[in-house]
């Protein structure tokens, strides 16, 4: 059983900064276990939570912090920062709460409708306004990404495994998204802290017209000077190398730009004004993924072409789709709520029902896209850290950092 009012106020999982308690938000007027809405905490007109502020790198861009017309620029976005901080100070309160409970031996659907459902809360989950950003994600050992449980799934989390924990909180379609490795056995510590410090040399290293290429090329060189020892064999740690970072838009997770974690990729630059999630993933296997086990995970084509659908369970499911989640990902459990993956827009009448012929159907066409689970080979364990940053005219903004990672 998942105890998620208890009394415990520190994070049961390795490296998590241990000594430092979850309940930093009570400094907010903030409840324990965390209630009240995000928003109310912090009155309107004010900037909100401020995430971590570090400058661009590069000599190019040394004026930026004192330039009084980028600073002017900035206070013109003061209402879209504010509402990204608060996405993602609500991220920061879920997770920090699920801390102190998640520990092997829970059931890992519980767990993800605790997640979600106090995202929902914490977020005031408003349809399409304002609510969970993409799936929870719960992948273990050789599965990278893009696992979450379907309905009667009765998979465990065990004290040898390596859980990667992403989940998402949105507000007016901007998406905070956001990665930690969950895991129990010390001897897995290497591993851990060699994906938190590639992707922490990941975000030192972005910036405004900073090449993709060149991120990619810092962070490999972080992760592979990594080994890990486990059961008394060595293993280098590997980039995922067809796993990237990416940027991200207004309801559209990955908006056309990729941040790889090996060298070699593309020269792009990233821009002002632009957010980016900066993930890595480091493998004890051959650091390379493929679609693998039952899909779970859906979003709608962004840019999806309008098709006469001939099936009426297909055009049906589709409506509830649009309605529902637009262009953010969703998976089969949500459908198959009471209120069909948003109480706002159907209260309790929205629950799905006989819908994977349809669900098939719209993925045949090309309206909605499969995202089945991401395997490294079997018997190896891949970890992820990640996080959301935003470029600012006159800084970078890391929106999603906490004292957790």
């Amino acid at each position: 059983e998942i105890n998620v009012n208890g009394l415990n106020r520190f994070p049961l999982s390795r490296l998590m900064n241990n000594e430092i308690r979850c309940d930093y938000f009570t400094k907010y007027k903030q409840t324990w276990p965390p209630q009240k809405p995000v928003e109310s905490l912090f009155p309107e007109g004010t900037d909100g939570p401020v995430g971590q502020i570090m400058e661009h790198p590069h000599d190019f861009n040394r004026k930026r912090i004192s330039d009084a017309e980028k600073k002017m620029q900035d206070k013109l976005h003061t209402d879209m920062y504010r509402k990204v901080r608060i996405a993602s100070e609500c991220h920061r309160q879920v997770r920090r709460w699920a801390q102190t409970w998640i520990k092997p031996g829970i059931l890992l659907t519980d767990m993800c409708e605790a997640i979600e459902n106090k995202n929902r809360e914490l977020v005031a989950e408003n349809g399409l306004k304002a609510g969970v950003g993409f799936p929870t994600g719960c992948s273990l050992d050789y599965v990278a990404a893009h696992y979450t449980p379907n309905t009667g799934d009765t998979t465990r989390l065990g004290y040898d495994n390596v859980m990667k924990i992403d989940f998402g909180t949105q507000i007016d379609g901007r998406i905070i998204d956001s990665a930690w490795t969950v895991a129990f056995n010390p001897k897995f510590d290497p591993l851990l802290e060699a994906v938190k410090a590639a992707t922490n040399a990941g975000v030192k290293a972005a910036g405004i017209g900073v090449r993709l290429c060149d991120i990619g090329e810092e962070i490999q060189e972080v992760m592979e000077s990594h080994e890990v020892e486990i059961d008394g064999k060595v293993y280098p740690i590997k980039c995922c190398r067809n796993l990237n970072g990416h940027s991200i838009g207004p309801y559209q997770i990955h908006a056309g730009k990729s941040v790889p974690i090996v060298k070699g990729g593309e020269a792009t630059k990233m821009e002002e004004g632009e957010f980016y999630a900066i993930e890595t993933f480091g493998s004890t296997g051959r650091g390379y993924v493929v679609d693998g086990l039952e899909c779970s995970h859906y979003m709608k084509a962004f840019d999806a072409p309008h098709i006469p659908l001939r099936m009426p369970a297909a055009k049906r499911l589709l409506s509830h789709i649009n309605r529902t989640f637009g262009t953010l990902a969703f998976c089969r459990r949500w459908l198959e709520r009471e209120d069909g993956g948003s109480f706002t827009v159907h209260k309790n009448n929205g629950k799905q029902t006989r819908y994977l012929g349809a669900l098939k159907n719209l993925c045949d066409v090309g309206i909605v896209n499969a995202y089945p689970p991401l395997c490294d080979i079997k018997g190896c364990y891949v970890a992820q850290y990640e996080h959301t940053i935003l470029l600012r005219p006159t800084c970078k903004e890391v929106l999603s950092r906490g004292d957790d990672y």
